[in-house]
């Protein structure tokens, strides 16, 4: 998350990004956060994210005690892949009396570009491979199952105008399949309406933006639900690496908006 998320700041920054460190040049542990001049939605947890990588924890939790590197004001999330980011992050959020809900899931990685399968035999006449678009955005916002909400919304509007993405449409133009990238440059949200499925559509646009992901230089990442066992299947299928890590996303609350925020 940390590497995708200074490959995005050094082209261009669209989410307007800014790493934090606890010491240079030697440093320990690395946050990267939205710029504080950004215009922020304090319900807004999807955008106000942060991404973090350690070599020493204790060097994590300096810069979580730092009274000027995270905005505890707002609802936020904090992504990683360290065993150790949900109680350290937890345990300073309690001092601070902010509300942690964890989801956990199985990290992937996609081979180099030279060994995905082939998608010539996934590919037809109908439907149309291309791209999403923002006019797309309330169809995905209505399908994920972590939006449903304006902040969601206007979340993937934004992925979708600056980073890449996937599409399959029928012959009337409309989405079936997709998948998108986030702020981290991790694949996410990867979805086929249910009319549609077992077709091998996922598995096309899979393949499809993880060789548009890697020709660009990101890498190639993605996570996965413990109980999304056809997801599980398809990453299976075109030989992904499950890691030994897991994702990890943090989702804190401040006791002023208890209640207020989807998770």
């Amino acid at each position: 998350q940390v590497y995708g998320a200074v490959m995005n700041i050094n082209r261009g920054n669209p989410f307007q990004k800014e790493v934090v460190v606890e010491s240079w040049p030697d440093f320990k542990a690395v946050i990267t956060r939205r710029q504080k001049e950004a215009e922020t939605d304090y319900l807004d947890h999807y955008t106000n994210a942060y991404a973090v990588f350690y070599k020493d924890v204790r060097a994590y939790q300096q810069l979580l005690e730092e009274h000027d590197v995270i905005n505890w004001d707002q609802v936020f999330q904090i992504q990683g892949l360290q065993s150790e980011l949900y109680d350290v992050s937890k345990a300073v959020a309690n001092s601070k009396r902010l509300r942690v809900n964890l989801t956990s899931f199985k990290a992937v990685h996609f081979s180099p570009l030279s060994t995905l399968p082939d998608t010539s035999s996934l590919m037809g006449s109908s439907p149309q491979l291309t791209y999403l678009s923002v006019a797309d955005a309330d169809l995905l916002n209505r399908t994920w199952s972590r939006g449903g909400n304006e902040q969601c919304l206007r979340y993937l509007m934004n992925l979708i105008s600056c980073f890449p993405s996937v599409c399959l449409r029928d012959d009337k133009g409309n989405p079936v399949s997709w998948a998108l990238t986030d702020q981290f440059a991790t694949m996410c949200h990867g979805y086929t309406l249910p009319e549609h499925r077992r077709k091998g559509y996922c598995k096309l646009v899979s393949l499809t933006l993880a060789r548009k992901l890697q020709s660009q230089g990101f890498p190639c990442q993605g996570n996965v639900r413990d109980d999304n066992m056809a997801s599980i299947s398809i990453m299976k299928s075109v030989h992904a690496e499950f890691l030994p890590c897991r994702f990890h996303r943090l989702i804190l609350t401040p006791e002023t908006f208890s209640g207020q925020t989807s998770l």
